[in-house]
């Protein structure tokens, strides 16, 4: 099953680019999509950890949770896709279906990668598959965002692969083998060298960290963001970051194992809240509500390391807010690009009465605001709570109020952008095109956002023990 989700969008992405109709082209991305959920569902039911006739892939309790929420949120924007696209005939979108199939299946490797030389190289390969996407609009500013992305993703990378490195390194220095199959990293963890170990970490956390966009090293995030079409800026916050989450958390349970929780902890939650504020600081009077998301994923990247550096009280909640976060980006980033598209702008000096326009994607983009941001009843608010709810626990009170006190800061500055954008008298017709929402514009973004008001009034038995077997797998030592 491994091959299934790891080769077979490769092999449609091969497809794709033969394919010479540029009408028909977009379908396969929701066949592709289909294929993969199905296949995806049918390992999640086998229950135990999946795995393959490679020992280097298998199928852990995160990558499981990181798989189901990519495979949900790609079938969704595969929809929307080729409702997009038909918007655009004015261009081939030959490159931009084979680089969103080819993602699907890099993707998908990352999530099955237990050697984490592969797993770089396959979070490497994210990176090449997503630049043609950015630039798909042809303009000088989405071509400085591309070069942008790939020249700081790129260093990032670099940082990472040297800390894997480090990583075996802290194996062959202390005379054990330097395999880096995570079992083998996990089962010789405490003998691991403690000085190299440590240097490994902090390449690591601002290797994996740069793909996330956590600040200082999110300066791609915004521009590429900002010009990449609405379904590519959904696959970037809910499938790169997430899985660049993924390798974090591979490289903590090392870390943990080896029984260093004070010192990463330490390092985790400084970067965690740092982002929060940088994010925090930029939203407060943002005019383009495309760059407001590239800001609020800088913070939900944040949230996330701050689980992580509160530890197991705060495991539950980390996990939930992959999902959580994951689905609501696609909600926003959507309805933001059908709002950009109608608009021809993405400043709120040009955008406003969006509900009045576009009610649909307006009622939408202002839901998916109060969704992020944290307002009950969406599912965000259950896995935030759940982090605040373990940073008290663990007696973290400090850590605990500023957490609050960005998560307020967010919310007056993200909301004070989203209200011009939907609030107000639309536009006079000579400042707008014709654009209106449709069928596949416009229902994914309905089911987004059904799935996750759904997470936040009940979370079903199988995705509780799902979530509850990834605590435990990452509080395990052995």
């Amino acid at each position: 099953m491994a091959f299934v989700l790891i080769c077979f969008p490769v092999v449609m992405a091969a497809i794709a680019a033969a394919v010479a109709s540029n009408r028909w082209r977009p379908w396969l991305l929701p066949v592709a999509a289909i294929v993969h959920l199905a296949a995806t569902v049918t390992v999640l039911a086998g229950g135990a950890a999946g795995s393959s006739p490679v020992p280097w892939l298998v199928l852990d309790p995160p990558g499981r949770i990181v798989l189901l929420q990519v495979s949900v949120l790609f079938a969704l924007c595969s929809f929307y896709a080729v409702g997009y696209l038909r918007y655009r005939q004015d261009q081939s979108n030959r490159v931009f279906c084979a680089c969103l199939l080819a993602f699907l299946g890099v993707i998908s490797l990352v999530t099955w990668s237990h050697h984490l030389g592969l797993m770089w190289v396959a979070i490497e390969a994210s990176t090449l598959v997503t630049a043609p996407l950015i630039y798909f609009n042809r303009t000088q500013r989405s071509i400085e965002a591309t070069w942008k992305y790939l020249l700081v993703g790129s260093v990032g990378i670099a940082l990472a692969l040297l800390g894997t490195f480090f990583l075996a390194y802290a194996s062959l220095h202390a005379g054990l083998d330097s395999a880096l199959t995570l079992e083998s990293m996990l089962g010789h963890a405490p003998r691991l060298s403690k000085p190299w170990l440590h240097a490994a970490f902090v390449l690591l956390l601002v290797g994996y960290g740069t793909k996330m966009g956590l600040a200082p090293m999110h300066t791609w995030k915004p521009d590429a963001y900002g010009e990449a079409p609405g379904v590519v800026g959904a696959m970037l916050a809910g499938g790169v970051t997430s899985c660049a989450f993924l390798a974090l958390l591979r490289v903590y349970h090392v870390c943990h194992a080896a029984g260093e929780d004070a010192y990463i902890s330490r390092l985790l939650l400084f970067m965690g809240l740092f982002s929060m504020a940088v994010a925090g600081v930029f939203m407060v009077g943002q005019r383009d509500f495309k760059r407001m998301l590239a800001y609020s994923s800088v913070e939900h990247m944040g949230i996330l390391v701050v689980g992580l550096g509160i530890g197991a009280p705060a495991l539950f909640g980390t996990l939930l807010h992959v999902l959580t976060n994951g689905l609501t980006k696609g909600v926003l980033f959507l309805s933001a690009g059908n709002i950009h598209r109608a608009y021809a702008s993405k400043s709120t000096d040009q955008v406003r009465g969006a509900m009045q326009l576009l009610p649909l994607s307006g009622t939408l983009f202002l839901a998916g605001f109060l969704a992020i941001t944290g307002s009950p009843p969406f599912g965000p608010f259950i896995s935030e709570f759940a982090i605040l709810n373990g940073a008290f626990d663990a007696g973290r009170f400090v850590t605990g109020g500023l957490f609050l006190f960005f998560l307020l800061v967010v919310f007056i500055g993200m909301g004070a952008t989203v209200l011009q954008v939907v609030q107000g008298r639309a536009p006079s017709e000579p400042e707008r095109n014709d654009y209106r929402d449709g069928v596949l514009t416009g229902a994914p973004i309905v089911a987004l956002l059904a799935l996750v008001l759904a997470l936040g009034l009940y979370i079903p038995a199988p995705l509780l023990a799902m979530i509850g077997d990834a605590v435990a797998f990452l509080e395990n030592r052995a």
